[in-house]
């Protein structure tokens, strides 16, 4: 449903499911909580395919996932949709700092960052939490400018996002 751009009702998907309200409500909990599996559902497979198909280490390899993922998101016309049917919604799910997928997308970003600083190929400059929580903001800020700031998210602003996550992270640029 959420795929092909339309509202999810919970009360409508027990009836496709032949469920009763209370039993889906006890499998996914809230409507809020079921649009965070979803939009985690579809982050998770694009953050691991990052991590797998980037080359390199370090600053590189980071700079690489983030723009991979980021690239993705930004073209991604269900996520588009979503943002255009509701705004309001939409950011509440995807950057409010309680939502699940917000949560998450910092907790996978800061085990990206940890690891590398485990095998020896990052030294970043200040603390990885807090690290990855501006990564994750930075990239909120290109992704949903259209919602946030009014103007259309582009490709180039999302490059300058990329170069400022390499200068956080401590890197050349």
């Amino acid at each position: 449903m959420w795929l092909k751009g339309e509202k999810i009702s919970l009360a409508a998907l027990a009836d496709d499911l032949h469920i009763g309200r209370a039993t889906l409500f006890r499998w996914v909990g809230n409507r809020d909580l079921l649009i965070g599996e979803i939009l985690w559902s579809l982050y998770e497979p694009l953050y691991k395919e990052a991590r797998e198909i980037t080359p390199g280490h370090g600053v590189d390899y980071v700079v690489g996932v983030f723009r991979h993922i980021n690239t993705t998101i930004l073209h991604f016309s269900p996520l588009r949709k979503f943002l255009h049917q509701d705004p309001e919604y939409a950011l509440k799910m995807l950057t409010s700092s309680h939502s699940t997928l917000h949560a998450r997308t910092v907790e996978v970003n800061t085990r990206l960052l940890k690891d590398e600083v485990r095998a020896g190929h990052l030294s970043p400059p200040m603390n990885i939490q807090s690290l990855s929580y501006f990564m994750v903001r930075i990239a909120e800020s290109c992704l949903y400018s259209d919602i946030i700031g009014g103007r259309e998210p582009r490709d180039d602003e999302l490059e300058d996002a990329c170069t400022a996550v390499r200068i956080l992270l401590g890197g050349k640029v």
